[in-house]
């Protein structure tokens, strides 16, 4: 299972976890298959289960539940300004069928 992190989102990860006092925990991303064949995903800092895919990547421990991890294999979570001002985590999942990967 591979699940790669930018740096945009490893350092955002790093303040969040600072900030609520998180340290030392994984990030937990979930995923479910919406209806429309779409993704829904849910992510937080968690410690980690017995049956956990632990990945680690950029610097990052992410912990991932066996019915997500089909759904977030090949996955990446990025940190952009979608909009001037609004920064937010972004899902690029080769998975959903919804995804378009960014132009080069």
């Amino acid at each position: 299972m591979k699940i790669t992190v930018t740096e945009a989102a490893a350092k955002q990860i790093d303040e969040c976890a600072k900030h609520g006092e998180m340290q030392g925990m994984g990030l937990r991303i979930a995923a479910k298959r919406k209806q429309d064949g779409s993704i829904d995903y849910a992510m937080g800092f968690d410690n980690a289960k017995g049956d956990d895919a632990r990945i680690e990547t950029t610097g990052v421990a992410i912990l991932v539940a066996p019915t997500s991890s089909e759904l977030l294999d090949g996955m990446t979570l990025d940190y952009v300004e979608l909009e001037p001002g609004s920064r937010e985590f972004i899902f690029m999942n080769p998975n959903d069928p919804h995804y378009i990967p960014p132009e080069a």
